[in-house]
């Protein structure tokens, strides 16, 4: 509003924060203050490992839940042996949100505060997650690190708090997934028992399932080993914060990306972009998962989805994968953001070279 003085725009910023929310308490809704935009972390913070009979908190930080996907997640979080908390506003819808972006800030907060929490697990992705980020406090994760579990718009998180807080954080399945052996046994094995290395193998049934399904076969666009910290996320994640303080920078690193329902001239438009604000080619590495329902749609002519991949990988000199078994995926394996690893593609296997929980 021209004219308006920085008094007047807190007054009004405040005023329409309540008139959204005007159950949740004002203390809730950080101040900018708190932001704390500084430089990446040299030394990342590892959480805690998970063990048996552990709290773990449900949020939705992006999209609305219902009742039927928090009972399957509470039983999916009982079933591997810990003890669900859901958080105050996980019932909350505004829109196609998890509630407000203050009621979903609320409960992100409140679950690092919570001594008695050990980890957090989003329901499910969806999109709202981006506009939480300069309102997260960085300081207090980094004070209370703890497992944040999630993929797809969870990636806006992870990005954000290992760029800020220097926490590592896990892209792996949501709490409302329907777990597979092949995705609970990976999961499992990196957030309870730290290893000096693991190896992680692609999964079986995604290799059945390639024989009549193509974008389930591992593609080797250019062979070789790889090594460096692992980042990326969701594809339309990690191009939208492409220039923002909240990027990931790849620079060096293993670059993983994936993708769900979306035609491969979008492919392209992200790719390009991350081409053109980062510079793929500075990266170690770059694994592409299993991007289910991205080819072509209708009858208009289009580039295929690995032909579309072809585009931005064929060009780099480092090895380039697509196909690997994390993604929008039933059997996905879980990926802490920032450890250092090593993709072989004559094994198809990624090993971490460090453990990822302390």
């Amino acid at each position: 509003m021209a004219g308006m003085n920085n008094i007047g725009r807190r007054r009004f910023a405040a005023l329409m924060a309540a008139t959204l929310l005007p159950s949740l308490p004002a203390a809730a809704i950080p101040p900018r203050a708190r932001r704390r935009n500084t430089p990446s972390m040299t030394h990342l913070i590892k959480p805690p490992r998970l063990q048996s009979g552990n709290l773990v908190g449900l949020i939705a930080p992006g999209g609305y839940t219902n009742d039927a996907s928090i009972q399957k997640a509470v039983q999916n979080i009982e079933a591997l042996g810990f003890r669900a908390k859901p958080g105050n506003y996980l019932r909350e819808v505004w829109g196609n949100y998890g509630g407000t972006v203050a009621a979903r800030i609320a409960d992100l907060h409140a679950m690092f505060r919570d001594p008695e929490v050990k980890a957090i697990w989003a329901i499910r992705g969806g999109s709202g997650c981006i506009s939480l980020l300069k309102h997260l406090d960085f300081a207090l994760i980094r004070k209370h690190p703890k497992v944040l579990l999630g993929y797809s718009d969870i990636t806006a998180l992870h990005l954000a708090i290992h760029r800020h807080a220097g926490v590592v954080t896990f892209h792996g399945p949501v709490a409302s997934s329907t777990p597979s052996e092949y995705s609970n046994e990976h999961m499992m094995a990196v957030l309870t028992d730290p290893r000096a290395t693991y190896t992680i193998p692609m999964a079986a049934e995604n290799a059945r399932r390639a024989l009549l399904e193509p974008q389930y076969a591992i593609r080797t666009v250019h062979g070789g080993r790889a090594t460096g910290p692992l980042m990326g996320g969701n594809l339309s994640l990690v191009s939208a914060l492409a220039g923002t303080p909240y990027a990931a920078d790849f620079r060096g690193s293993l670059l993983f990306i994936e993708e769900v329902n979306e035609e491969p001239y979008r492919i392209d438009r992200w790719m390009t972009q991350l081409g053109l604000a980062c510079g793929l080619d500075e990266a170690a590495g770059v694994m592409i998962g299993i991007c289910e329902n991205c080819g072509p749609q209708g009858n208009g002519p289009s580039l295929t989805l690995d032909e579309t991949l072809d585009l931005h990988l064929q060009p780099l000199h480092v090895p380039a994968v697509s196909g690997y078994s994390f993604g929008h995926i039933r059997n996905q394996f879980t990926i802490p953001v920032g450890i250092r690893a090593t993709l072989d593609t004559e094994a198809q296997t990624l090993t971490l070279l460090e453990p990822a929980v302390s």
